[in-house]
């Protein structure tokens, strides 16, 4: 196939529409720069064990290689005297191994959950060059509980934005389509679900339970599925009676097809437009939840947990000042980019 046939293919594929659209966001410079560092982020966090851990990438000793980041070893592997899991930070282990070969760390030595006990102040220490953002109260890295800590943050907002999405789009689909009785019962459930006091239910809840991933999602996905609802009932309202819909009727095209085929793909376009906030809110409930110590569990790395930690020590500025920054940032990168996705959709916005 020559490159003109190619293209027309892919011209085939790629709407004019959706085109419009890619311009649209491509010119919010703002929005589409914004999208490209915050996939740079998540995509370092995603490899978070490569960047902060407290055991070596590769190691070389007695002409084989190891890989303690994906294998767990014994300590007699390299030459130790006891049948446990290596420590290689330990210094007796170390200079075994570096003398018989060598190991490659990562940037920084320290994982989550490590526990610094060479300090030389009490904890928490301030900024040095072994701990580049000092540790926290329990002498743990903030540097290394920073990058885990915005990989489940991020994680988990993606996770509750796609569940709670999925959940909300059939239900504004079943009440907008139907209409009747059924939007009526609908509504009132609504409107009553969603004029229960959230927070204190998820604090009464995850404190009569341990909290656990999960169970935290279950929990936060009761209430969160009601952002767009709204939406998708007035989409569906809407386009219910379009010609092409009664045709499809009159076809004898079923309920289910009709909604999925036919009407869904107009209520997306304005869905997309609220996922980039739905996912702000999701990370925010989770921080909030962390801070209030009924989040994820104790020894998580959490962005809210850190903040907790800046609230309690308040002779340690730059706990409360590095989890501030990060969550300042990946929340303003988020926002952007639903500014753009929200120009892209937008049928007024024209391009030259």
């Amino acid at each position: 196939m020559d490159g003109a046939a190619t293209n027309r293919t892919l011209g085939l594929r790629i709407t004019p529409l959706m085109r419009r659209r890619f311009r649209n966001f491509r010119n919010n410079k703002r929005g589409f720069w914004s999208l490209w560092i915050f996939l740079i982020l998540f995509s370092l966090s995603l490899c978070a064990e490569m960047i902060a851990n407290d055991r070596p990438i590769l190691v070389r000793y007695d002409g084989a290689f190891y890989c303690p980041v994906l294998i767990d070893y014994d300590e007699t592997v390299f030459g130790g005297d006891l049948p446990t899991e290596a420590d290689f930070r330990d210094p007796y282990l170390a200079e075994r191994i570096n003398a018989k070969g060598w190991m490659l760390w990562p940037p920084v030595h320290y994982s989550y959950d490590t526990i610094n006990y060479n300090l030389p102040v009490p904890a928490p220490a301030p900024p040095s060059r072994e701990n580049w953002l000092g540790t926290d109260d329990q002498a743990r890295d903030v540097v290394a509980r920073l990058i885990y800590g915005f990989r489940i943050s991020v994680l988990f907002g993606f996770t509750l934005t796609i569940f709670s999405s999925i959940i909300g789009i059939a239900a504004g689909a079943v009440q907008g389509y139907f209409g009747g009785k059924v939007d009526l019962f609908f509504q009132r459930f609504i409107e009553i679900w969603s004029g229960m006091p959230q927070l204190y239910m998820l604090i009464i809840l995850a404190s009569v339970v341990e909290p656990t991933f999960w169970l935290l999602l279950s929990l936060l996905l009761l209430f969160s599925w009601m952002s767009l609802v709204g939406v998708v009932r007035a989409e569906f309202l809407r386009a219910r009676n379009f010609d092409y819909v009664r045709a499809a009727k009159a076809l004898g095209a079923s309920d289910t097809v009709i909604m999925l085929k036919h009407v869904l793909p107009n209520a997306v376009v304005a869905t997309l437009t609220f996922l980039p906030f739905i996912l702000n809110g999701s990370i925010t409930v989770l921080t909030s939840l962390d801070f209030l110590g009924f989040g994820l569990p104790p020894g998580s790395p959490s962005l809210g947990e850190l903040l907790n930690q800046g609230k309690a020590n308040l002779q340690a500025p730059w706990l409360g000042i590095a989890g501030f920054c990060v969550l300042a940032v990946m929340l303003t990168l988020l926002i952007f980019v639903g500014e753009a996705v929200r120009d892209a959709f937008d049928p007024r916005k024209a391009f030259r």
